[in-house]
């Protein structure tokens, strides 16, 4: 869902409770108030982004489709493709033989990684037991999986979370089930930014949201 970022913001100040007394500050043209709206507003997208990260599937929205993407695949039936550039998270990744499809990916750095690049096809992933993962290779952000029955498989489904950002008109998507999670994770960012010891309290609190 959309929402405002001046809406947005006035949660997260009922959420270290201070709206009231900073409701009227504003009126009054305050200067820390302002300035705290401010602190805010710039942690708003990170905080989305770290909950959304975090999140576990169930809280998130269907996410936007790349299954436009480029497609690269071998005659193994191993492939990759390219990512969108603002692609920060997997929600579902399927090839048109798989019997199921992918919905967290590993990175380079997981021990399946080397697994593969196996000879053995009974160790590397199938068509039956699928494995994607995200790495970065010379033509940017990828999303390498394996592995299809052949080199004539095509993207059935493909879903991503891209990073969120304050669009122009001055919105914010953030998935409706992280909304509170976020409001209080973005306190607890702002808090520490003004060396506000709460900004733990908060953050206790935004992570047992998304429980």
């Amino acid at each position: 869902m959309i929402v405002g970022v001046a809406e947005m913001t006035r949660d997260v100040r009922v959420a270290i409770d201070m709206n009231r007394e900073e409701e009227i500050l504003l009126n009054a043209g305050d200067a820390d108030t302002l300035l705290l709206d401010g602190v805010i507003e710039g942690k708003l997208a990170d905080a989305v982004r770290m909950v959304e990260v975090e999140a576990p599937r169930h809280l998130l929205e269907s996410g936007h489709d790349f299954g436009d993407c480029d497609l690269h695949i071998g005659d193994d039936g191993k492939g990759f493709v390219i990512l969108p550039r603002d692609f920060m998270r997997l929600l579902c990744f399927r090839m048109s033989d798989w019997t199921r499809p992918v919905y967290e990916a590993i990175t380079e750095s997981d021990a399946l990684y080397g697994r593969q690049s196996s000879k053995w096809k009974g160790v590397c992933g199938s068509a039956s037991r699928p494995v994607c993962a995200v790495v970065r290779r010379s033509e940017g952000l990828v999303l390498e999986f394996y592995s299809s029955r052949s080199g004539l498989a095509t993207v059935a489904q493909a879903t991503y979370l891209p990073y969120p950002i304050v669009d122009r008109d001055g919105g914010i998507d953030v998935a409706e089930g992280c909304y509170r999670a976020a409001v209080y994770r973005a306190a607890s960012l702002a808090l520490a930014s003004v060396g506000d010891q709460n900004w733990q309290t908060m953050l206790e609190i935004s992570k047992s949201l998304m429980t």
